[in-house]
């Protein structure tokens, strides 16, 4: 993409209303727009970003062999009613009549929806297990939105929701779950710790929500620091196997990790003391085994091999996905602006003429960005009239990890300077060289 073609509103000045980095930087990138409280337009940049979480989402999610689809916004209110939630939900729940007086709401979660489709269509444990998820919009009607994308009136969210014959396929289902998040938070350039949470609203025994360490998260948390040495990496694992599965759930969980919901002061002074934390958090998901609550109130049986009928186990894992943007860049930015690692930044590269018009630099420019476009890569070619200080300004605001700089004194001596967002360092080599070099580092992506 060219930046001349481009839809990129950078703002000068810090708004006066965000009040945490991400909402900041989010706002003066040109990402987002506040339409109303708690409710935001995407802009290019932000879109891109969030596509680039929902994929990977995706992708991780097929690994795991869960199917997607795809449930309305709108929920009928009767629904929520035959689970005992309607009323017990609270104001966060936006409730609208039709214009034939049917009550309607505007989806908090989807438990109710999905239990009723399995009734429906699922009558044998011949088509167990099955774990059915979707990525869409939900509204949650905050008293005080705040933070930006953070905690805002509507958000995109991924929802799964496994049914299962027996407790323990239910159980492994949950472990699977946790898993494949520990892998999708890592591929974002996050570590997101597993910690035993409540279940709130949503009801059941088993649950633990991933929190991101930051300053301006929300919740306070207690830990063992541990844990924060824990990495999934790129061990393989069958999502099959039980033992595997349980085993992972194990190592991330058996150190001291709570909200404060759930903290227990008794078992934390257990932890020696070194290693006692007490910190912020940033809740990017939560995993739920809830049993058979919902799939007896809502009829949701299947003919076991026995022969007799039996409400399924269930369970609901959610990320959110639209938050995930906030909860990155609360944790990887700087005083110039926000670092995207690079598997969820919005461009691969970025690349910077020093002097437009000039038809050394133009070209030489050119070359690169079909070069890198050639590859597969997505490069963001700085091509505006502006002074060189202007234009590193922007690319550090918007955070791409590397930066390609080509002026005519470099090019006289054959070479261009590759420059590391994170750790800003450069480094002269030739055109063809840094060519190389951004396509190897992607190539593992």
């Amino acid at each position: 993409m060219r930046l001349s073609r481009y839809f990129l509103p950078i703002l000068k000045e810090n708004p006066a209303d965000a009040q945490i980095v991400s909402h900041r930087l989010m706002l003066r990138a040109g990402m987002i727009k506040q339409a109303s409280a708690g409710i935001y337009s995407w802009l290019p940049m932000g879109f891109k970003v969030l596509r680039k979480l929902e994929n990977i989402v995706h992708e991780e999610q097929a690994c795991a062999g869960h199917i997607p689809m795809l449930m309305p916004t709108l929920q009928p209110a009767d629904l929520w009613r035959k689970s005992g939630r309607y009323d017990a939900y609270g104001p966060e729940m936006l409730r609208i009549t039709d214009r034939h007086d049917r009550e309607m709401l505007y989806g908090p979660t989807n438990e109710e929806m999905i239990t009723d489709m399995v009734a429906n269509f699922v009558g044998s444990y011949k088509s167990l297990p099955l774990t059915l998820y979707h990525i869409q919009w939900k509204f949650r009607d905050e008293v005080r939105p705040r933070f930006g994308v953070m905690r805002g009136r509507e958000f995109l969210m991924k929802d799964g929701y496994n049914f299962d014959l027996t407790k323990e396929d239910a159980l492994h289902a949950y472990n699977r779950h946790l898993v494949t998040y520990l892998r999708t938070y890592e591929r974002m350039g996050l570590q997101a710790i597993p910690m035993r949470a409540d279940s709130g609203p949503i009801g059941g025994d088993y649950t633990h929500e991933f929190l991101v360490l930051a300053d301006t998260g929300e919740s306070e948390v207690f830990y063992d620091s541990e844990i924060t040495d824990l990495k999934f990496g790129d061990r393989a694992i069958d999502f099959e196997d039980k033992a595997a599965c349980q085993s992972v759930l194990e190592e991330f969980t058996s150190r001291y990790a709570r909200t404060d919901e759930t903290h227990d002061e008794t078992a934390f002074h257990e932890v020696p003391e070194e290693r006692r934390r007490v910190a912020r958090g940033i809740e990017v998901g939560q995993i739920f085994y809830f049993g058979t609550e919902y799939s007896e109130k809502m009829g949701a049986m299947v003919q076991g091999e026995d022969g007799q009928r039996v409400p399924l186990h269930m369970g609901s894992h959610g990320i959110g996905v639209s938050r995930l943007l906030g909860a990155i860049i609360e944790a990887s930015h700087d005083d110039k602006g926000i670092i995207w690692p690079e598997g969820v930044t919005p461009y691969n590269c970025g690349i910077v003429n020093l002097k437009q018009g000039d038809e050394e630099a133009d070209g030489a420019c050119d070359a690169l960005y079909d070069s890198l476009t050639a590859l597969g890569l997505e490069p963001l070619y700085d091509d505006r009239k502006e002074r060189a200080g202007g234009k590193f300004a922007t690319m550090d605001l918007i955070g791409l990890p590397w930066r390609i700089t080509v002026g005519p004194r470099g090019l006289k001596n054959g070479v261009v300077e590759v420059t590391s967002r994170r750790t800003g360092e450069s480094e002269e080599m030739t055109p063809e060289l840094a060519i190389a070099k951004i396509a190897a580092i992607y190539a593992g992506l």
